[in-house]
């Protein structure tokens, strides 16, 4: 991973969204006790998506219906999402992919 120092908030977010890439993702799990899987992978990716179409992010509700919506109920359900990401479904997918802290987010 190219070793350069990347800015984030005191939260840990990314402050420059183009600093993003897969490794950086990486680093930010790792950061946050997080070992990434296929299923870690397609939230990010969902999330990514979706705020590049919206230009916006949803709340917890509204995350969690879209997914549902794209990726069928059996991911599109609270238990499922903490199950990945226990200490915030949203925030931490917003985190890891290198988005901003949700509004909604204390």
């Amino acid at each position: 991973m190219d070793e350069r120092l990347i800015a984030t908030t005191d939260q840990g977010f990314l402050v420059y969204m183009a600093d993003w890439n897969e490794p950086v993702a990486l680093r930010l799990a790792e950061l946050n006790r997080l070992h990434l899987t296929d299923a870690h992978w397609e939230i990010i990716w969902f999330i990514r998506d979706y705020y590049q179409r919206y230009q916006h992010l949803p709340n917890a509700r509204v995350f969690t219906k879209a997914i549902a919506r794209q990726l069928g109920d059996d991911k599109g359900n609270s238990r499922y999402l903490h199950g990945l990401f226990p200490d915030g479904p949203l925030k931490y997918a917003c985190k890891i992919a290198g988005l901003p802290k949700p509004p909604t987010c204390l």
